[in-house]
């Protein structure tokens, strides 16, 4: 557990351990906010002593019914709200199981064999819950919490921070010279739409490597020189981009529940809340547009796997109809030349031009213009012609 004091522009983390008597101990600051951040065991270990944490700083705890929400690791993107707080459950991505955590496979119930791409072993989903209170803001992730040491970093990165000596904490001060135009955030909403953000960042980067893998794939399709027969791994990517397209659905939802919200809020505040809210909303907005961005292109993926396939079965339609043409055309060639040769073979004693010196070459003669007219004339039809690729 990793707990943040944000205050302005000052960002204090708490270097001693957390246990329930430093939950107890713990306290809002005069200004700012507090970011508790915890994995789901933690949570489910320290549960009691969150709670009473809640109930001493927000006068408040979680519904039996979120509590079970942010201990469940298969549980959806949605969001859901009270009086006094928000909870959102936001998927991300993960590569792979660590601790008591289970991502779920985009893949229900397909585990990628010999011969599958290496990206498609990668995607796994678990849930990130969020709480927000109006001075705290609790989130609960996965056992590895690589996303939120990521975010960390980012976040002291944008604000320029610089390390303050504290012998007890791990106090951080941004540089005034080289300050991010983000910075800190303002709210705990602001920061958890921050966190979204950066979660979604990660579906970005995703499609493009899926899209790197099904171009390699559509190209190796429409090759007529190649025989394409990688179909369990194409199967298994359409199935991704499926799931995938669901699991970025259920966010969108979640993130436009979250807006709805956001607009339920009085107009009734100061400039400075105002400020803060019309700040909320233009993060919210663009949280969404970065998910529709990926639903948009997992959806053309999809199409364009779509079309790959139907495209390689048409082209192989195609070459087939060209071969049975050519052969169609070589038979009726030959087929006057049996009936020649038949009719020489047959057991009679007089046959025009059988006991002739000449009658051989006469009947080859024959046969052979037959032939030539035949090729020409399916030449003329164009039944004997390569087409142009």
């Amino acid at each position: 557990m990793r707990i943040f004091t944000l205050r302005g522009t000052h960002i204090h983390e708490t270097a001693d351990p957390v246990s329930a008597a430093s939950l107890d101990a713990l306290l809002l600051p005069d200004t700012g906010y507090l970011w508790i951040s915890c994995t789901r065991s933690e949570f489910e270990h320290l549960q009691t002593g969150v709670q009473t944490m809640l109930q001493r700083l927000c006068a408040m705890q979680l519904m039996d019914l979120h509590v079970s929400d942010l201990r469940n690791d298969q549980l959806p993107s949605h969001y859901d709200y009270t009086s006094q707080y928000d909870l959102l459950v936001f998927r991300r991505l993960t590569t792979g199981t660590n601790g008591s955590d289970t991502p779920v496979s985009l893949m229900q119930g397909y585990v990628p064999q010999r011969g599958g791409p290496p990206i498609l072993r990668r995607i796994d989903t678990s849930p990130v819950g969020f709480v927000v209170f109006d001075r705290v803001l609790l989130t609960v992730h996965p056992a590895d919490c690589s996303l939120r040491d990521a975010y960390i970093t980012r976040l002291l990165a944008d604000a320029g921070t610089e390390t303050e000596p504290s012998p007890n904490s791990n106090s951080l001060l941004p540089d005034s010279r080289s300050a991010g135009a983000r910075g800190v955030p303002a709210s705990p909403a602001d920061l958890m739409l921050r966190i979204v953000n950066h979660m979604v960042d990660g579906y970005l980067d995703l499609r493009r490597e899926l899209s790197h893998q099904l171009d390699h794939w559509q190209a190796e399709l429409l090759d007529p020189k190649t025989r394409f027969n990688n179909w369990n791994a194409l199967l298994s990517a359409r199935l991704t981009l499926h799931h995938l397209d669901e699991i970025c659905e259920d966010q969108r939802a979640a993130i436009q529940d979250w807006i709805e919200a956001l607009e339920h809020v009085s107009d009734d505040a100061s400039m400075s809340g105002q400020h803060e809210y019309d700040l909320l909303q233009v993060r919210s907005r663009d949280v969404l547009e970065h998910i529709e961005r990926v639903v948009h292109h997992v959806h053309r993926l999809e199409q364009n796997a779509e079309t790959a396939v139907q495209m390689h079965f048409n082209a192989q339609s195609y070459r087939t109809n060209e071969i049975m043409r050519t052969l169609t055309a070589l038979t009726a060639i030959f087929l006057p030349l049996n009936l020649i040769a038949s009719i020489f073979g047959m057991n009679f004693d007089s046959i025009p031009l059988l006991h002739r010196a000449n009658g051989f070459w006469l009947a080859m003669t024959a046969m052979g213009l037959t032939a030539c007219g035949l090729v020409v004339f399916f030449w003329r039809k164009r039944y004997l012609v390569r087409s142009q690729r």
